[in-house]
């Protein structure tokens, strides 16, 4: 079955790559995520939430070991819209400073570059669904993600797959 999840992730990569985005301009960033990886994941997380004291990365990290695979989807260097709306919190895309390191994600960003992560997440997800693939979003994942070194990218969230009787992803 963790070929078929594979597929799968791989045809939601294809859906977050085809999403629309804002003036056309394309950050966004894949990568599936299996096997030996995926059991590196899983622990990192659980790793990452005993030393920075952040609930739930436990629990995400045993989602991500029963999953067959997972996608990183990401945003890689985006630069502003030019729009100068201020979603930002700046007045001027001019004054949005350039995306530093923080503890999980580098940031600030351009809200609209957000919002292409979002509608690409939201298209994979959709894909999923029509493949009764199991998911969740999952802003933890990203966090170990970007950690190991398994996406090269600013921002990062991630999607487990899972093909069982009952979806580990909730009830949780």
């Amino acid at each position: 079955m963790d070929d078929v999840l594979k597929l799968a992730a791989e045809l939601m990569a294809l859906s977050a790559r085809t999403a629309p985005k804002a003036a056309g301009k394309d950050f966004v960033v894949t990568r599936v995520v299996t096997r030996a990886e995926l059991r590196q994941l899983a622990e990192d997380m659980e790793q990452y939430g005993v030393e920075s004291g952040k609930k739930n990365f436990d629990r995400d990290g045993r989602n991500v070991a029963q999953s067959g695979s997972v996608l990183l989807i990401g945003l890689s260097g985006a630069q502003t819209l030019g729009l100068n709306c201020g979603a930002c919190g700046y007045a001027k895309c001019a004054d949005l400073p350039a995306a530093k390191g923080g503890p999980e994600f580098a940031g600030p960003y351009c809200a609209w570059r957000l919002m292409d992560l979002g509608i690409a997440l939201g298209s994979a997800a959709k894909t999923a669904s029509l493949l009764n693939v199991d998911n969740r979003i999952m802003y933890r994942i990203g966090v170990s993600a970007r950690r190991l070194g398994l996406i090269d990218a600013d921002v990062v969230v991630g999607i487990p797959l899972s093909a069982t009787g009952k979806s580990p992803y909730f009830d949780r």
